[in-house]
């Protein structure tokens, strides 16, 4: 077999044991972050979604398949990724510094009735680790999605789904994740 071909089936392999181990592990997890997200839109909450390079774009993603719609037609759902704002995000991360690019916007939008949805794939990442720790003192939930079992992030987190690889494999397996949690979500609303 060539190595390409080899590489191929190796990353497949990778993907079915990641998918093993999101399911082996992580099912009530996702079946409770389904209920605390339900539970904050029924309560007139907000989701605010937040995460670094690859995960900026999944906060966006998710916040689009709320505000839009996922598979369903049904009523628009509250949802707001902290990643989208470069006026903010530059001027935060200018004045304040790139630490808190996400707890100045969690201080000013997030009460208690929400959730701050939060992606790490380290589960250290200190920019996260800010907005979570003011998210909490304010009284909000976390939800948050990691790449690694007992990482500060984890700790913080009301609900985490963690599954354990490497960076770009844990970040497909996470789509699935919050795929999964979209469905759930617009399943109420519809």
């Amino acid at each position: 077999m060539d190595s390409k071909k080899r590489r191929v089936l190796d990353t497949i392999q990778l993907h079915k044991q990641l998918l093993a181990d999101l399911e082996s592990n992580c099912v009530e997890a996702i079946e409770q972050a389904a209920k605390m997200l339900i539970d904050c839109i029924t309560s007139g909450g907000c989701i605010y979604i937040c995460g670094n390079g690859g995960s900026a774009a999944d906060a966006q993603h998710i916040a689009a398949e709320l505000v839009g719609r996922f598979i369903r037609e049904r009523k628009g759902l509250p949802a707001v990724a902290l990643t989208t704002d470069t006026s903010i995000l530059t001027s935060v991360g200018n004045d304040y510094g790139f630490e808190q690019i996400f707890s100045r916007q969690v201080e000013a939008l997030v009460g208690e009735n929400d959730i701050l949805w939060a992606f790490s794939t380290s589960g250290t990442s200190k920019n996260i680790l800010a907005a979570v720790e003011l998210a909490t003192q304010k009284g909000a939930k976390v939800l948050s999605f990691t790449g690694k079992h007992d990482s500060p992030l984890e700790t913080a987190s009301d609900i985490c789904v963690c599954v354990e690889g490497p960076t770009a494999t844990v970040q497909e397996v996470q789509q699935v994740a919050y795929h999964i949690l979209c469905d759930l979500v617009e399943e109420a609303f519809a």
